[in-house]
């Protein structure tokens, strides 16, 4: 008798299960320890600025709360009512864990609405000028050239010396310098989707020009946008902070980390280093935990980056 063999069944190899392009862009985000260090200090500022009235110490700017007697002590001091000073005081007694609370809590109001307003122009013009082609086109990104050709602090110093002090003058301010950035950005990357087949099967159905540009193409020139507005809201606090600095920011009534830096200046040569000191270092770490979120969001959302 023949030998029979008998081959044994082939196991089927398990399929991996699909990944959502979202999940996998959280996967790749969350792959980076810095950018998650810098998520986890961005969630804990924006939560402190949220809740500042009922987790610090004191409203700083409460004259009801002050004591002179509690003016000038270093870290770790406690006051007369037994209440202990971790950052030290100002030359008013204000708390400084407070103030720089209360001062990171302005920064962010005045860069994150400044952000929004500039990005809002900004698509809307970096749209039109790639849609429209043409005229509309060279108009724009000429105005848009022409803003881009000056440094935006100075801009921003000569439309506050026009328009004075005030929180609303200072994000007018940044909203000027920033509205370029985001229309050029939208604008090349519009008119490369402006070639794609759906957006002439969109123009063969009749559709609207708004609803083209807005309905259509914008959502595809988001990706480039959120990178870009990630690293201009910490651009807005830095500049935000020098204005305020220079004294032509926010008034004294609403101090920003610029401000509280600028208070405490002129402290330093007398051994009173954390009226300064203290502020400018939560204006660092706020800046960089923005821009290592930035520098990550980047990677991800750029598939030539990703591969």
């Amino acid at each position: 008798m023949s030998d029979i063999s008998i081959t044994p069944p082939v196991e089927k190899a398990p399929q991996k299960k699909a990944i959502s392009p979202l999940r996998a862009a959280m996967l790749d985000f969350a792959s980076s320890p810095l950018a998650m260090i810098g998520l986890v200090v961005m969630v804990v500022m924006v939560l402190a600025a949220i809740f500042a009235p009922w987790i610090t110490p004191q409203n700083p700017y409460d004259l009801s709360q002050l004591s002179i007697m509690d003016n000038n002590l270093p870290p770790g001091s406690e006051s007369f009512g037994g209440q202990t000073y971790w950052l030290g005081t100002d030359p008013q007694g204000r708390d400084m864990l407070s103030a720089i609370i209360y001062g990171l809590r302005m920064s962010l109001i005045v860069a994150v609405t400044a952000t929004l307003c500039a990005l809002a122009i900004g698509m809307a013009m970096g749209i039109t000028a790639a849609y429209f082609g043409g005229r509309i086109d060279t108009l724009i990104m000429r105005v848009v050239d022409l803003q881009l050709s000056f440094p935006a602090i100075l801009v921003a110093l000569i439309l506050l010396a026009i328009l004075g002090k005030g929180v609303d003058k200072v994000i007018i301010a940044l909203v000027i310098v920033q509205w370029a950035y985001y229309a050029r950005t939208v604008r090349g990357s519009a008119l490369v989707e402006r070639q794609r087949d759906y957006i002439a099967a969109a123009r063969g159905l009749g559709l609207g020009h708004a609803r083209v540009m807005f309905r259509h193409l914008l959502p595809n020139t988001l990706p480039p946008l959120i990178v870009v507005a990630t690293v201009q809201i910490a651009q807005a606090i830095a500049l935000e902070a020098t204005l305020s600095f220079l004294g032509v920011g926010v008034p004294v009534t609403e101090p920003s980390l610029g401000l509280l830096i600028a208070n405490g200046y002129s402290y330093l040569l007398s051994g009173a280093y954390w009226i300064s000191v203290y502020p400018g270092v939560a204006l660092l770490v706020a800046i960089v935990a923005i821009n290592l979120v930035g520098d990550q969001l980047r990677d991800v959302l750029n598939p030539r980056l990703r591969r």
